[in-house]
């Protein structure tokens, strides 16, 4: 979960899964977070709705630990 003040400055972000504030200063989050924004279409029982969530990395890791199908993964020699 994300609060934006004024201006649109973040000013907090929490785990949704367990409830973890993460690090934010000066408007920038200094821990790694999986943000996830979701319009749902057409074919489902949602359509029209959005979601968004954030998941601390440890929430992550809990997550995707029991896929029947693994994430795929990809190491990056750039980050910026």
């Amino acid at each position: 979960m994300r609060i934006y003040k004024e201006e649109k400055k973040l000013t907090k972000v929490v785990c949704n899964a367990c409830g973890k504030k993460m690090l934010v200063e000066n408007g920038i989050l200094k821990e790694e977070c999986i943000h996830v924004e979701h319009d749902f279409g057409f074919f489902g029982l949602r359509d029209g709705e959005s979601d968004s969530f954030d998941l601390c990395e440890a929430c992550y890791e809990k997550l995707t630990a029991d896929f029947a199908v693994p994430v795929e993964k990809r190491e990056r020699t750039e980050l910026l």
